[in-house]
């Protein structure tokens, strides 16, 4: 679960009962920021671990001040707003909102919709880790593949033997293999095979 939360809510009695509300489950709270530019400040310099938001603030409306938490700060937000528009909603979704609730709002909302927030927040960014790690895997890929070719044309090898000379070459150098086949595509030949 988090541990802080960051509160942004231009009504000051809303903002209040949020905090008071957080505070009795245990959150450790940061603001409340009255306007949207406040909350983007307050979360650069107290790095919370999840945002409160409401839509209609000024300065820089929620949803803006959501996607820049994600994006920027890969800070989750869940929007408490009055306002249950289509618009907002599509928008919400598109902007690093991972919660959405309607004023008033009641303690135990709070408590279900931040834990489920914070489920869907991590999911997300385990999804994007693994995406990441599988296109940097297929780069790889490519990069050895390419140093292989570059050897076959300047060897004669088979593909194998361009495979296993490229492992060989980084295990005997405590390389790493993407790094060995980087310096073969640079230089056209492995530093253990003389010309």
């Amino acid at each position: 679960m988090p541990h802080t939360v960051l509160v942004a809510d231009d009504e000051s009695l809303m903002a209040t009962g949020l905090a008071s509300s957080l505070k009795s489950l245990g959150f450790e709270i940061i603001g409340p920021a009255s306007n949207g530019q406040e909350a983007i400040d307050l979360a650069n310099a107290e790095d919370p671990d999840i945002a409160l938001l409401d839509i209609r603030m000024p300065e820089v409306d929620g949803l803006e001040v959501a996607r820049v938490l994600w994006e920027e700060y890969g800070i989750p937000s869940i929007i408490v707003s009055a306002f249950s528009d289509k618009k907002y909603i599509e928008e919400a979704q598109a902007n690093g909102v991972f919660g959405y609730m309607l004023k008033p709002v009641s303690t135990d909302n709070l408590r279900v919709t931040i834990s489920i927030a914070w489920a869907r927040a991590l999911s997300s960014e385990e999804q994007t880790k693994r995406i990441d790690q599988l296109e940097t895997t297929l780069t790889h890929r490519r990069i050895v593949e390419q140093a292989k070719w570059k050897l076959i044309e300047a060897h004669g090898w088979t593909e194998a033997e361009a495979h296993t000379r490229l492992q060989r070459e980084a295990r005997n150098n405590r390389r790493k293999l993407i790094d060995v086949a980087n310096e073969v595509l640079e230089t056209g030949r492995l530093e253990s095979v003389s010309e």
